[in-house]
C-alpha cells in the first residue's frame, strides 16, 4: 500500500471538526502496511454515524448556546416540584422544596416573591423513623391550584405526612393563610410519586396513594359530595395516574349530557393472560356523579375504563401513556394529544416514542359499548347477557331524565351491581388516524402541549409542544394530507435533564418549563433563527413569516398582512425577492493521492447533496458523501468547483439551498516535490545572507569601538544612507578591512589610507 494522507479541510463552522476554518487542515498519515487507529476511528465515526439516522428527524436542531433562554436557579432552590401560570397577577407560581415562589411572567429571572413552608424538626425526625432518607423528609409543594376568590390551594409532602393551605398573593406578595388542613389522597406521600390532579371552581379532583406506603391508588372528588373508587382488582390494578381532563360535554350535546371527567392512567392489565404486561388506560365519571342510594354509596357510579391504543413499538408491545393534553371544541370536538413510549423502561437508543391523538366522539363510542367480564376461570371474556337499563356507567341525558333517572341516585341496584363489577370495555380507544401521528427512535416523549396558531389567511394549525427526557422541545405541526414534520428541537436545559413540566401562556407565546433545580422561559414564537426569506417561508412554521418591508423573519401573530408572506402549504419560495448574492467559494489545494475531506455544515438537519461544475455529483469511488461532508481521492480530472446543498422536498418540489462552495485546484506529487525542494533552497539562501550581513555589521562595529572607524550606522551624525546590496553581490572594499584598522568600511569608498 502506498504512502497515503487523508486531509481534512473545512468549510464554514464546522462541529464535528471543532470549527476549523476555511483555510485550515490536518493531516493524518497512513504507513505502508499499517492504517494507523486514529484514521481508522475517524473514517468510522464518519460512516457509522450516517445509519443513526432517525425517522420524523427535527428539521433544525437549535442548542442551548444558540438560544435565547431565560434562567432562573439561585442558591437553596431546588426540589422543583409544581409550575402554574396566574395571567391574571402576570405571575408564575412555583412549588419547590420547603416554599413557594412567584416570577415575573415576563422575566422569570425577577423573583417578585417567596413563601416558605418548611417542615418541623420533629416531623423530620419521624419522617426518618419511617424509614425515609433525609433529603425526601422535606416538603414538597406538590399541587398549585387557582380557586374561585383568587386564592391558591397548595399541597405539599410534608416529610410524608401530606398537608394543605391555601396562598394568598396581595400587594406583590405571597403569604400562607396558616390554616393547615390534611393533605390525604390530594398529593402522595411520596415526593416522586406520580399522580394527577384537577381544580374544577372549587371542587378538587385527584388520582394518587391514599397511604405511606402508597399500595391504595384512588381516584376522588372532594369536597361536600366526595367521591372515590372502589378498592378492586378491577378498577386499579398498580395503577400510574398520569393526567385527569374536564370535558364540558354539555355545551355541545343535542341530549342534555352531563359534563365527563377523564382520567389517562397505565396499569397492570388485568384481561392479559401473563401478569406483569402494562397497558395504557383511559377512565371516565361524570360531573354530577352523587354516587349511590345503596350500592356504591360515596363511590363513582360511573366509572368505565377502557384500553387506550397506539400501536409504535417492536412486536406488538404495549404502549405507556406519558402525558395528555386536551384542545378543547377544535370545530366542535375536542381532541386528546397524549405521547406514549415503547414497553420497555430503558432509556436508551432503541427506546421509541409517540404522538396519538383521540377525538372526543370515538372515546364516547367505545364507553357505549360492550363490556367485558371476569369468568370464574380468572379468564376476562365479552359480557353477553342481559345489560340493565339505562346502559351502565352512562352520564345523566334527557332520555334518562325522562324516564326518572334525574340523577345517579335513582339508579337501579341492579344497574350499581354491574357497574361495579364490570368496569372495563371490551372496546379499545384508537388514534383518530388510526396510527401516530409522530414516532421518533431513539428518544423518549414526556409533556406535551398543543398550541392552536392562526396564520396569515385565516386558517387554524395545531402546534405541538413535546418534552424529551433529555431536556429538548420538539416543536411540530400537521397539515392537511402530510406527516407530521418536525419544525425545530430546542435544547431548553445547559445539561441534559428531563422536561418535567410545560406551561404555554398562548397569548404571549412565552413557555415556562423547569427540571429539579431551574425553571426556564423561552419565546416559542422566535422567528429570528430564520435568517432568509427562503429559509423561513420552507420552514412552513405558522408562528413565523417573512416581513418584506423589514427584511426579517418575524411572528405573524399580530402583523399586519400587507407586509408578510407566508406559504405554510407548500413553501412557496416564489414569493422572495431575489438575491443576487453568491457565497464565495473557499480555495481548496489537493494532491493526487492524498484523500481530502470538504466539510458542509449547514444549520438546518436537512440531508445534503455535492455539485461539480454545476452537475450533480454522485458517489463513487474515489468521492464518498456523507452527511458531514465529501470525500475526494483525486485526480487531476477533479480540479473544479464543488457545492454544498441542503435539499428539501415539499409537496413533490425540490428545494436546494447552498451552504459552502469550495474552489479545488489539483497538483501532482512530483510537482509538490519540486515546489519544497525550490522553498528549501530559497529558505537557505536567505539564512546565509542574513548571516552574512550580521557578520559584517559586528565586524565593523567592533573596529568601531576599537579605532574610532565609522561604519555606516544609520544613525550616525552623518545621516547617510545604507546601501543593501544584492545577497550575492561581492564588494573589493570589504576585503581592504585589516587589523591596523587603516580602512574606511562605511560606504564602498575607493579611498585607502
Amino acid at each position: 500500500m502506498p504512502h497515503l494522507r487523508l486531509t481534512l479541510t473545512s468549510g464554514n463552522s464546522i462541529k464535528s471538526l471543532q470549527e476549523q476554518n476555511h483555510d485550515s487542515a490536518f493531516q493524518i498519515k497512513l504507513n505502508k502496511n499499517i492504517m494507523r487507529p486514529s484514521v481508522v476511528l475517524f473514517y468510522f465515526l464518519l460512516i457509522m454515524s450516517e445509519g443513526f439516522e432517525t425517522s420524523n428527524k427535527p428539521r433544525r436542531s437549535v442548542s442551548f448556546q444558540e438560544m435565547n433562554v431565560k434562567q432562573f436557579e439561585e442558591s437553596g432552590f431546588g426540589g422543583l416540584s409544581s409550575l402554574m401560570i396566574r395571567d391574571d397577577i402576570r405571575q408564575l407560581v412555583v412549588g419547590a422544596r420547603g416554599k413557594v415562589l412567584t416570577l415575573s411572567l415576563d422575566d422569570i429571572t425577577k423573583k417578585t416573591s417567596e413563601a416558605k413552608w418548611s417542615v418541623s424538626s420533629a416531623d423530620k425526625a419521624l419522617c426518618r423513623m419511617k424509614g425515609k432518607d433525609m433529603k425526601d423528609c422535606d416538603n414538597f409543594i406538590r399541587m398549585l391550584h387557582t380557586m374561585k376568590d383568587g386564592k391558591m390551594l397548595v399541597c405539599g409532602t410534608n416529610a410524608f405526612n401530606p398537608a394543605c393551605d391555601h396562598v394568598i398573593f396581595k400587594n406583590g406578595k405571597l403569604s400562607l393563610e396558616g390554616k393547615k388542613q390534611v393533605g390525604k389522597g390530594k398529593v402522595p406521600f411520596d415526593p416522586y410519586e406520580r399522580f394527577a390532579s384537577l381544580m374544577n371552581g372549587n371542587t378538587l379532583y385527584s388520582a394518587v396513594s391514599s397511604n405511606f406506603l402508597g399500595t391504595e391508588v384512588l381516584f376522588q372528588r372532594h369536597g361536600l359530595n366526595l367521591l372515590k373508587t372502589e378498592m378492586k382488582r378491577s378498577w386499579f390494578n398498580e395503577p400510574t395516574m398520569i393526567s385527569i381532563s374536564l370535558v364540558e360535554t354539555s355545551r355541545n350535546s343535542d341530549n342534555g349530557e352531563d359534563d365527563n371527567v377523564f382520567l389517562f392512567f397505565t396499569e397492570s392489565a388485568v384481561e392479559e393472560r401473563h401478569d406483569n404486561i402494562r397497558v395504557s388506560r383511559i377512565a371516565r365519571v361524570c360531573k354530577s356523579d352523587l354516587g349511590g342510594e345503596r350500592t356504591l354509596q360515596k363511590r363513582w357510579t360511573s366509572f368505565l375504563k377502557a384500553r387506550l391504543d397506539c400501536q409504535f413499538g417492536d412486536g406488538g408491545l404495549p404502549t405507556l401513556v406519558q402525558d395528555v393534553f386536551l384542545l378543547r371544541d377544535l370545530n366542535n370536538e375536542s381532541i386528546f394529544y397524549a405521547t406514549l413510549t415503547s414497553g420497555s423502561e430503558s432509556s436508551g437508543g432503541c427506546s421509541k416514542s409517540a404522538v396519538c391523538a383521540y377525538k372526543l366522539s370515538d372515546i364516547t363510542q367505545v364507553f357505549s359499548g360492550r363490556f367485558l367480564t371476569e369468568r370464574e376461570s380468572g379468564r376476562w371474556d365479552t359480557y353477553t347477557g342481559e345489560e340493565p337499563f339505562p346502559h351502565p356507567g352512562s352520564c345523566i341525558n334527557d332520555e334518562m331524565r325522562a324516564n326518572g333517572v334525574t340523577t345517579s341516585l335513582d339508579l337501579s341496584d341492579k344497574t350499581l351491581l354491574f357497574v361495579k363489577n364490570h368496569p372495563l370495555m371490551e372496546g379499545v380507544v384508537a388514534p383518530m388516524t388510526g396510527k401516530p401521528l409522530l414516532v421518533q427512535t431513539g428518544t423518549r416523549f414526556s409533556k406535551i402541549i398543543v398550541d392552536q396558531v392562526t396564520s396569515l389567511d385565516g386558517r387554524q394549525h395545531q402546534v405541538m409542544l413535546i418534552g424529551t427526557d433529555s431536556g429538548w422541545l420538539q416543536k411540530a405541526v400537521r397539515f392537511d394530507g402530510e406527516d407530521v414534520r418536525v419544525i425545530e428541537e430546542l435544547q431548553l436545559f445547559r445539561a441534559p435533564q428531563p422536561i418535567d413540566f410545560l406551561q404555554l401562556a398562548s397569548k404571549t407565546g412565552q413557555l415556562y418549563s423547569g427540571t429539579s433545580n431551574i425553571a426556564v422561559q423561552v419565546d416559542v414564537r422566535d422567528c429570528s433563527r430564520y435568517t432568509s426569506c427562503n429559509d423561513c417561508l420552507l420552514s412552513r412554521d405558522p408562528y413565523c413569516g417573512w416581513d418584506k418591508i423589514r427584511g426579517q423573519c418575524g411572528s405573524v401573530v399580530g402583523a399586519s398582512t400587507g407586509s408578510m408572506i407566508q406559504s405554510l402549504s407548500d413553501g412557496d419560495i416564489t414569493m422572495c425577492p431575489t438575491s443576487g448574492l453568491k457565497k464565495k467559494p473557499a480555495v481548496v489545494h489537493i494532491t493526487v493521492g492524498i484523500a481530502q475531506f470538504l466539510s458542509c455544515s449547514p444549520s438546518t438537519n436537512l440531508p445534503i447533496s455535492w455539485r461539480f461544475s454545476d452537475n450533480i455529483l454522485p458517489p463513487g469511488p474515489r468521492h464518498t458523501v456523507l452527511r458531514q461532508g465529501l470525500i475526494i481521492r483525486p485526480s487531476y480530472s477533479d480540479a473544479g468547483f464543488y457545492t454544498c446543498e441542503t435539499v428539501e422536498t415539499v409537496k413533490g418540489k425540490v428545494h436546494r439551498e447552498t451552504v459552502v462552495r469550495y474552489l479545488v485546484r489539483v497538483q501532482d506529487t512530483n510537482t509538490l516535490v519540486r515546489s519544497l525542494k525550490a522553498a528549501a533552497i530559497t529558505l537557505a539562501l536567505l539564512v546565509v545572507s542574513l548571516i552574512l550581513i550580521m557578520c559584517r555589521r559586528i565586524i565593523c562595529l567592533k573596529a568601531k569601538k576599537q579605532n574610532n572607524i565609522d561604519c555606516g550606522n544609520e544613525n550616525s551624525n552623518n545621516n547617510q544612507e545604507t546601501t543593501v546590496r544584492p545577497p550575492f553581490h561581492h564588494d573589493q572594499t570589504e576585503d581592504r578591512c585589516t587589523d591596523e584598522g587603516r580602512v574606511q568600511c562605511g560606504h564602498g569608498s575607493d579611498d585607502v589610507t
